[in-house]
């Protein structure tokens, strides 16, 4: 039990630093496609879409850190949610 507990913890703690820069590129790109469908070019949402803050420039690396954080927390959340249901016991139902 203490080694599922551990790896919750760690769920929880990456969760936020992953969901972060995922809504930063989901509302940059669309920002940006729409600004660009009205005619307004705004090339400084790509740089964000793409990583690039300014003197922390990420692209690089941004991508790849991006899908493997996504793709941890969404594996440790499918094996969390499986893990609970295939180890919690079945109790009838309180008369």
């Amino acid at each position: 039990m203490r080694h599922h507990h551990l790896f919750r913890r760690l769920h929880r703690s990456l969760v936020p630093l992953a969901a972060l820069p995922l809504l930063l590129t989901a509302l940059s790109g669309s920002l940006y496609g729409a600004l660009s469908a009205q005619g307004i070019e705004a090339f400084w949402l790509i740089k964000l879409h793409t990583g690039n803050f300014g003197a922390l420039n990420l692209q690089p690396y941004y991508s790849t850190v991006l899908g493997v954080l996504t793709l941890f927390i969404a594996g440790s959340g499918i094996g969390l949610l499986l893990g609970r249901r295939s180890g919690k016991k079945h109790s009838p139902p309180p008369v």
